[in-house]
C-alpha cells in the first residue's frame, strides 16, 4: 500500500478526528479511503446516469414491459405464483 501525505488546516483536521471517532473508524486513513470511495462511486453513477440521457430513447416502461421482465426471470414451467 502506497503513503500520501496531506496538509490539513487545523479546522478540517480537527474534523476529520471527530469523524473518525465519532463513525468508528480506526484511523483517519480509513476514513478518507472512504470518503475516495464514495466519490469514486458517485462518479460511476453520473457517468451511467450522463451515458443513459445521451442514448437513443427506449420504448416506454409500461406494464406490458414489466411484465416481461417478469416472464424472463421465470423458470421454465413455472406458473407464475410467487415462489416463497
Amino acid at each position: 500500500m502506497s503513503t500520501m501525505n496531506i496538509s490539513l488546516p487545523d479546522a478540517l483536521k480537527t474534523f476529520v478526528d471527530e469523524q473518525v471517532s465519532q463513525r468508528g473508524y480506526g484511523t483517519s486513513s480509513e476514513y478518507m479511503r472512504e470518503l475516495i470511495r464514495k466519490d469514486q462511486d458517485r462518479l460511476q453513477l453520473r457517468g451511467l446516469l450522463l451515458a443513459g440521457a445521451a442514448s437513443a430513447p427506449t420504448a416506454p416502461a409500461d406494464v406490458a414491459y414489466f411484465d416481461g421482465l417478469r416472464d424472463r426471470v421465470r423458470k421454465p414451467g413455472e406458473a407464475g405464483g410467487v415462489r416463497g
